[in-house]
């Protein structure tokens, strides 16, 4: 499947604020959103005020750029939101938040979502025991995600786990920061998810 490669601080200008994807390099003086806020290309023809139309489909682009997910994977997504029972926006970000990849993001593994997915494709990390490649599988209440056993005794692994938790791990997760084990205790609550994007926007995009 396919995926973005291109510069990730272009994405944060583009959505004219911080999406936090580079990790702790946007905490930093050195972040390339802090030193150009300008959005990527020609100023000189844009509009001054976005379009319904633009704002909706900005908070449709943020949501993709944040978990680095494709166009036709995230409409595939939102089809499933319109499908499952209870509030749409919830379903959709609930789905976004039990990626393999977010989940090893959130426990403190990786800097960043693309460097979750890195490893996750690396093939670092076992769920239930079972070697689990693949960056979109979903997660469910009582799995375990663990480091694969032959990577703890690497520099990298040393330097993956060092100041772990790097973040507050949320409620739906624990972290067992002696094993370096995470479990899935829940479904993200809505309360998780609200800060994250205003998923009525999207919902009324593809609602169109």
């Amino acid at each position: 499947m396919g995926r973005y490669t291109g510069p990730s601080c272009r994405l944060c200008r583009r959505s004219g604020e911080k999406l936090f994807l580079k990790g702790d390099k946007c905490f930093t003086p050195r972040c390339a959103f802090e030193k150009r806020r300008n959005p990527p290309g020609d100023v000189s023809r844009r509009r001054r005020r976005p379009t319904d139309y633009a704002v909706h489909l900005r908070e449709k682009q943020k949501a993709k750029y944040i978990y680095g997910v494709m166009e036709g994977q995230f409409r595939h997504y939102m089809t499933e939101a319109f499908n499952t029972p209870g509030v749409t926006g919830m379903n959709l970000l609930r789905t976004l938040e039990r990626r393999l990849d977010n989940v090893v993001f959130k426990l403190g593994f990786s800097d960043s979502r693309k460097q979750a997915r890195q490893i996750v494709v690396h093939g670092h990390f076992r769920v239930n025991g079972m070697k689990t490649d693949i960056p979109s599988y979903q997660v469910k209440p009582g799995d375990v995600v663990s480091w694969k056993e032959s990577i703890k005794g690497t520099d990298f692994y040393a330097g993956r786990i060092d100041g772990v938790p790097k973040r507050p791990v949320p409620a739906w997760l624990t972290l067992d920061s002696g094993e370096m084990v995470g479990t899935v205790v829940s479904l993200p609550a809505d309360e998780d998810l609200q800060a994250i994007v205003d998923s009525r926007l999207i919902v009324e995009f593809y609602s169109r």
